[in-house]
């Protein structure tokens, strides 16, 4: 008998028609035959390789996989506004309801009208209306303030070609973040005037070197990248290519950092009435009510539940408004 031919390995045994890893052509007979007539309720070679593929290359999304955001969006919203909207419309419009004055009775009176009556035997309700004014315009006005002044201090300090103006700029931030911002803000109001505005200084000076640094370290690969020295290359002025582009870049993080900014002030202003550093304990405030009726908490709890829980959905909504702006305009 003569021996036998020497065969391709392709011709020995038939491939397996789903093995991805073998070129095409390389399939026998059988195999073709098996890839086109499949036995019966056996899934297709063809379809079991477009299944394969997608998952081979991690593109492949299931319908429990895939976001709900379009599901939940509307309830979601109608939540997030509903939790924005009762702070932020009983601080601006509360002081402008016509609210009957009620007589003084007794501190805490447990048979007062809801919400009942405060340390001074006046009504909770109006202290809740009249407290939100001062605290949302006060921290508002500071985190304006710091990020009119921090945001160039950190833009001129990523985007010069002088090492030694960016030191200049930086190492006084530094040494103000060595120290606690509850400590600052004490040191400073204890050589200021206890007024509003001194109040806004105060707190937008606390938040100014974090702001700078933040913009500073954000700024800084764009402004060093080989778009920037193009520009500088064709003679772009200096606003053209720091206001331009350096600041557009930087955009969606500074509006990240205004969302914090704003509720960390929100903390502080209240921190700062909360210890008699702001507004008197006789000023309509929601931390001051929150300070002032403690003591009896017991015996007239509205006064320092409605003013506490204030203060909270304030702070959570607006986290949770400028996360979702955020997750849209990244999502776009």
């Amino acid at each position: 008998m003569s021996p036998e031919p020497d065969l391709p390995e392709s011709g020995r045994r038939g491939l397996d028609p789903d093995d991805l890893s073998h070129p095409p052509g390389t399939l026998d007979t059988r195999g073709a035959h098996n890839a086109t007539h499949p036995t019966p309720g056996a899934t297709s070679p063809r379809k079991r390789r477009t299944v394969l593929a997608p998952l081979v290359s991690g593109a492949l999304e299931s319908r429990h996989t895939r976001p709900s955001d379009r599901r939940n969006s509307l309830p979601e919203r109608i939540a997030l506004a509903a939790l924005l909207a009762l702070p932020l419309g009983i601080a601006l419009v509360g002081p402008f309801l016509p609210v009957p004055e009620r007589d003084r009775t007794q501190p805490f009176d447990p048979a007062a009208p809801w919400p009942g009556t405060d340390y001074l035997g006046t009504s909770v309700l109006n202290g809740v209306l009249d407290g939100g004014w001062g605290i949302v315009v006060t921290a508002a006005a500071a985190t304006a303030s710091a990020f009119l002044v921090g945001l160039p201090i950190g833009l001129i300090a990523a985007a010069t070609r002088r090492r030694w103006i960016d030191e200049l700029l930086m190492r006084p931030f530094d040494l103000l973040l060595a120290l606690p911002s509850l400590l600052l803000m004490l040191l400073l109001a204890s050589i200021a005037p206890p007024t509003a505005w001194m109040l806004v200084l105060i707190v937008a000076l606390v938040n100014l070197p974090d702001i700078a640094r933040i913009v500073r370290a954000a700024a800084l690969e764009t402004a060093h990248g080989p778009a920037v020295e193009a520009m500088w290359l064709q003679g772009e002025s200096w606003w053209r290519t720091s206001i331009g582009h350096i600041a557009r870049s930087i955009l969606p993080t500074v509006a990240a950092d205004a969302g914090v900014r704003l509720v960390g002030a929100f903390y502080l202003v209240a921190a700062a009435s909360f210890l008699g550093v702001g507004a008197g304990p006789e000023a309509s405030d929601w931390a001051v009510m929150v300070d002032v009726n403690r003591g009896g908490i017991f015996l007239s709890p509205w006064g320092v539940v409605l003013p506490a829980a204030l203060l909270v959905a304030l702070a959570v909504g607006l986290n949770l408004l400028f996360d979702r702006l955020l997750a849209r305009k990244a999502a776009a």
